[in-house]
């Protein structure tokens, strides 16, 4: 019974860390040599009007904290693959941070 117990809880950390703040689906199921570098999706972030603030790897999706044109700050989850975001498209790409 412990065992089975330990072994769900691992299985669902697991899943927990692929979802990482993607709505519920991960950003991306290809692996980490097809992702771009942080560099890379941070540019992609700047040259949509947006300016990053912080940013970071976060199980299979990029975060990011930022300001759109307006200034308001957003917070993106994108697919480190093709710089997308992971839950909308470009034109509607965040919710609001807070």
């Amino acid at each position: 019974m412990k065992i089975a117990l330990i072994a769900g809880l691992v299985t669902l950390s697991v899943a927990g860390a692929a979802h990482a703040g993607s709505y519920g689906k991960p950003c991306t199921t290809q692996p980490q040599e097809k992702w771009m570098s942080i560099q890379q999706l941070e540019k992609i972030v700047n040259d949509h009007g947006y300016k990053v603030a912080k940013s970071k790897i976060k199980g299979a999706c990029f975060e990011v904290y930022a300001r759109d044109p307006q200034g308001q700050r957003i917070e993106l989850f994108l697919d480190p693959v093709t710089g997308n975001p992971a839950d909308a498209d470009w034109s509607n790409p965040a919710k609001q941070a807070g």
